[in-house]
């Protein structure tokens, strides 16, 4: 059997199932019939050679020379670098690179530690699969509970961070700090005057205590919305209708105050809670629409009362200046006769040439 072998590529001589040797670049002749097989592969990269142990060939001084081995010490990891630049992650304790064509060298990275050094490239983490380190991002606003192995190691605040899970379980919890807003819609309410009513609530809080709430409190919203629930049905039960609208914003400012007393077991800071809404049955609503109309129209007949009793007033004042001033008087018999003219074309008066005559006087001609 004729082997033609590449420049860049090498043979493994097989025969009878044991390795023999290594060829080079060349043309040989090894007879299948005589038990040979030779195998081809080319020097670069991972040695794939497989058909005998790693062991069998590190006895061979010509596939040494042309390899670089590989041993990966117990808790790290082994960055290989072809041509200088980083190619692949190395996880076996024992193997074999081809170091013909492309220089090859390989370099550790600590997995010991639980932090992952910083001189450790970023652009590293690509070759690196996910499960030989952790990535935590605390946004700003955020802070995380570092827990290894269950254990509260650190408090962490906004930031990128790595951690190794070489021999450990690291688990992050991430508590957002910012204010919160919580709605409490639909709460049905029997008033003191036995009137149902619904109430919408908005209440505003932010974590204060981020390890105790996560240790000792799961579901703080479900718990907040449930004890401000029973408070309002408490406290707004003992009002009248009339009472809760016009207190609405007093009603809230106790609320509010009721459930700062109780925050710290909650492990948050209650800012404010507020009355967004009053639903009031159908039938209510339309008692209380009348009630509003007729307010508005007494209102309204006061107003016109009032406004009819000044303009009476002002009559009488002027009646009196008159009697007192003929002259005045009489500008206000002009003034009366001129406003009748400007209404009408002509002018017809029936009677004596004295009334006439008068009416000629009035009218200046």
């Amino acid at each position: 059997m004729r082997i033609n072998v590449n420049q860049t590529q090498c043979g493994f001589v097989m025969k009878n199932g044991c390795y023999e040797k290594m060829i080079f670049a060349g043309t040989y002749h090894y007879p299948a019939c005589m038990g040979y097989k030779v195998i081809i592969e080319e020097m670069r990269g991972r040695v794939g050679f497989k058909e005998v142990p790693l062991k069998v060939l590190k006895e061979d001084a010509a596939f040494m020379s042309r390899v670089t081995m590989v041993e990966v010490p117990e808790g790290q990891l082994g960055i290989l670098y072809i041509n200088h630049a980083a190619s692949a992650v190395v996880t076996d304790r024992e193997a074999a690179y081809w170091n013909v064509w492309e220089p090859c060298e390989l370099r550790f990275i600590d997995m010991r530690e639980p932090v992952m050094d910083r001189n450790v490239e970023k652009n590293l983490l690509r070759l690196i699969a996910q499960q030989y380190y952790k990535k935590i991002e605390i946004l700003p606003g955020e802070m995380g509970l570092l827990y290894q192995d269950n254990i509260l190691t650190d408090e962490l605040g906004p930031g990128t961070y790595y951690y190794w899970l070489y021999a450990r379980d690291v688990l992050c919890r991430i508590v957002d700090l910012k204010m919160k807003e919580l709605e409490i819609s639909g709460q049905e309410i029997l008033t003191a005057d036995r009137v149902g009513i619904r109430l919408n609530l908005t209440a505003t809080y932010r974590i204060a205590d981020p390890k105790r709430l996560v240790e000792t409190i799961k579901g703080v919203e479900n718990q907040l919305y449930t004890r401000i629930q029973l408070i309002v049905r408490e406290y707004v039960g003992r009002y009248r209708l009339d009472e809760i609208l016009e207190q609405k914003e007093a009603i809230s400012g106790f609320l509010a105050q009721r459930m700062r007393e109780e925050q710290e077991q909650y492990c948050v800071e209650v800012q404010t809670i507020g009355i967004k809404d009053i639903i009031l049955p159908g039938e209510i609503r339309d008692i209380m629409n009348t009630v509003l109309i007729a307010e508005k129209r007494a209102q309204a007949n006061v107003i016109t009362r009032r406004e009819e009793v000044a303009s009476t007033r002002s009559l009488l004042n002027t009646a009196k200046l008159m009697d007192e001033n003929k002259t005045l008087y009489k500008l206000k018999e002009l003034e009366c006769l001129e406003r009748i003219c400007t209404q009408v074309g002509n002018i017809s008066v029936a009677g004596s040439g004295t009334l006439i005559q008068q009416l000629r006087e009035l009218m200046g001609t």
